[in-house]
C-alpha cells in the first residue's frame, strides 16, 4: 500500500512570476457540503474573480462532509460529488464523518480521483506507524509558505463505527483519540520546520464537544503553533472566534455553516494578520463555468433518476428547524415519527427505532418523490429485527437521550414506545410499549421484545451502539429508504394524511 510521508507537498501558485510583498492571500473555506452542489460554482467564481484582480494570490479548500447530505450523494456513493470537485482546484481537502459512510474502500477509490492534497494527520490504519494520508501540505503563495494541517474528529470512530470495525469487532482504522491533540501538534511543528510561515488547521471537530469531548477549541488550547482554525463538524455559523493556545496567544477558529449557506474567506495580510469572513453564498455574483457545466449535468441525471411520485403530503416532515437547527436530534419530530412507524411495519417489530442523525433532509409539502425519500434518507443502512429486553430499552434510552437540550445524532426517534425524559436529571421514565391493542403497558425489564432497527444502529456505532450485542432475529436487504418508500405507498396509501401532522406525543420532555 503506497504510504505518505511528512514530507509535504510544494506547489508555487504563481509558476516563475516575480511576485510583490505586497500582496495578500485570500483562502476561501467550506464546510459541510453534505451534496448543496450549486455552491461549488459560486466558491470556484469568487475565487477566480480575485485572481483576475491581481491583488491578491486566491486559493480554495476543504473541510470534509462533502460526500453525503442527499440523494445526489446517494444514489451514486458519492461519485457526483468527486466529479463536481474535480474541477474545484483546491489546494487541501480534509476528511470529514460522513466520508467514511460508504466505507473505508470506497473512500479510498473517491479521493484517488482527485488531484487534491488529502491531508490529515490522526487517521492510521490499524497496526501502521505512518497515517493513510499526509498529516499537511505546504502550499507556497508568492514569497509566503502555508501549511493546510488536516485534522478529523475522532467520533467518528462511534458515528461511522461499521468502517472502523470488522464484524467481528477487529480494528481495521484508527482515529487516535488517545493522542490526537498530539498528533495535531507534531504536524504543525513538522510544517514549520519544513519552512511553513503560516498554519492553517483544517479541522472537521467541530465547536461543541461530542459524545467524545473533543473540540477545535480544546485543540487550540492543547497546542501551539496555529495560526487560524478553519472548522467543521457541528454546523454552526462563526465568522470569528477565538481560543488561547498553549503560550496564551488567541487563535481564530471560524465555520461557515452547512450547505453552502456561507463562503468563509480567510485574508493572510502582508504583515501577517489573519482576519476571517463569511460571504453568504446568494450574495457571490460569480460562477466557474466549468464547474457550473459538471454541476447542472448531474442535476440533470438526479432528477431524471428520482422524479418519480411516491406520495403526497399538506405538511413539512420535519428534520430542521427555522434556523437550520436539526431538531431531530433533541425532540420528537412527526418526520421521526413516520421513519420509525415505517421500519416497524417493515420488520414486523414491536418497536422501531432511527437515531437523529440518520434522519437527514425535511420533505416539504406536496408530492414526494422517490428522490426526496432518498434526501431524508440518504445512507445504504439495511433493516434488521433485534432482540432487545426491557433492561437494554431502557439503558439506550437513557444514554441516548442524556445530552438533552443539546442536539446529538443518536437522540432516538421511536415508534411503538413511548417515554418521558428529565433533561435536568437526565433520567428516563414512564417508559410504556405500544400493545396489539393501541393501548400502553408499562416497560417490563425482563421481557424481551422485538426491535427494528437499521445496520449502523445495531452494530455500526448509531444509538451509542447500545445493541451492539443483541441476536438478530431477521435480517433484511431492504434498504432502509426502501421501507419508508413501501410505508407510504401501502400502508398509508401514498398519503400522510393527517396522521403525522403533528409529532404524536410519544416523547415527552420536562425540565426536572
Amino acid at each position: 500500500m503506497k504510504r505518505y510521508l511528512f514530507l509535504s507537498v510544494m506547489v508555487l501558485v504563481m509558476g516563475c512570476q516575480v511576485v510583490t510583498a505586497q500582496k495578500s492571500i485570500v483562502i476561501l473555506y467550506e464546510n459541510d457540503v453534505h451534496c448543496g452542489i450549486d455552491g461549488y460554482k459560486k466558491m470556484a467564481g469568487l475565487r477566480d474573480a480575485i485572481n483576475r484582480t491581481d491583488t491578491a494570490y486566491a486559493a480554495a479548500v476543504c473541510v470534509g462532509d462533502f460526500l453525503q447530505g442527499n440523494t445526489t450523494g446517494a444514489i451514486s456513493k458519492g461519485q457526483y460529488i468527486v466529479d463536481i470537485m474535480k474541477q474545484m482546484d483546491y489546494h487541501a481537502l480534509a476528511l470529514g464523518n460522513h466520508e467514511f459512510d460508504y466505507g473505508v474502500p470506497r473512500m479510498k477509490e473517491l479521493m484517488a480521483q482527485l488531484d487534491v492534497p488529502v491531508v490529515c494527520a490522526n487517521l492510521y490504519e490499524a497496526g501502521e506507524p505512518e497515517p493513510m494520508y499526509a498529516p499537511y501540505v505546504i502550499r507556497q503563495y508568492g514569497d509566503k509558505k502555508v501549511a493546510f494541517v488536516g485534522a478529523t474528529t475522532p467520533e467518528t470512530m462511534i458515528l461511522e463505527g461499521y468502517s472502523f470495525y470488522d464484524t467481528n469487532g477487529i480494528l481495521l482504522y484508527d482515529l487516535k483519540s488517545e493522542n490526537f491533540y498530539q498528533l495535531i501538534q507534531q504536524a504543525v511543528d513538522r510544517a514549520r520546520q519544513e519552512g511553513a510561515d503560516y498554519v492553517v488547521v483544517l479541522s472537521h471537530v467541530g465547536e461543541t464537544p461530542q459524545s467524545m469531548g473533543f473540540s477545535s477549541h480544546l485543540m487550540v488550547n492543547n497546542t501551539r503553533g496555529i495560526d487560524v482554525v478553519l472548522d467543521g463538524h457541528s454546523h454552526e455559523v462563526i465568522e470569528d472566534s477565538t481560543a488561547v493556545n498553549l503560550d496564551g496567544q488567541k487563535i481564530s477558529v471560524t465555520q461557515t455553516g452547512t450547505q453552502f449557506a456561507n463562503v468563509g474567506k480567510l485574508l493572510i495580510t502582508p504583515d501577517g494578520r489573519f482576519i476571517t469572513k463569511l460571504i453568504k453564498s446568494a450574495d457571490i455574483p460569480y460562477e466557474n463555468e466549468a464547474v457550473a457545466a459538471v454541476t447542472d449535468s448531474i442535476h440533470k441525471m438526479v432528477k431524471a433518476a428520482t422524479s418519480t411520485v411516491v406520495a403526497h403530503t399538506d405538511y413539512r416532515l420535519v428534520v430542521s428547524d427555522e434556523n437550520d437547527q436539526w431538531v431531530v436530534r433533541n425532540q420528537e419530530t412527526n418526520a421521526g415519527d413516520l421513519v420509525a412507524d415505517a421500519y416497524r411495519h417493515a420488520m414486523k417489530a414491536d418497536i422501531g427505532f432511527e437515531n437523529g442523525g440518520g434522519i437527514r433532509n425535511d420533505i416539504m409539502a406536496g408530492d414526494i418523490t422517490y428522490g426526496d425519500i432518498i434526501g431524508m434518507l440518504p445512507y445504504d443502512n439495511t433493516l434488521r429485527r433485534i432482540a432487545v429486553t426491557g433492561q437494554q430499552l431502557k439503558e439506550m434510552l437513557s444514554r441516548c437521550t442524556a445530552l438533552v437540550p443539546v442536539l446529538d445524532g443518536n437522540f432516538p426517534q421511536c415508534s411503538g414506545v413511548r417515554f418521558i425524559v428529565h433533561s435536568k436529571s437526565h433520567t428516563v421514565s414512564d417508559i410504556e410499549v405500544l400493545q396489539s391493542d393501541g393501548s400502553y403497558a408499562p416497560l417490563e425489564l425482563n421481557h424481551t421484545y422485538s426491535v427494528a432497527v437499521t445496520d449502523y444502529n445495531h452494530q455500526g456505532g448509531g444509538l451509542f451502539e447500545c445493541f451492539k450485542k443483541c441476536p438478530v432475529l431477521f435480517e433484511s436487504s431492504m434498504r432502509y429508504y426502501e421501507a419508508l418508500a413501501d410505508y407510504l405507498k401501502k400502508e398509508l396509501g401514498a398519503s400522510t394524511g393527517n396522521a403525522y401532522a403533528q409529532p404524536q406525543g410519544r416523547i415527552r420532555i420536562v425540565e426536572d
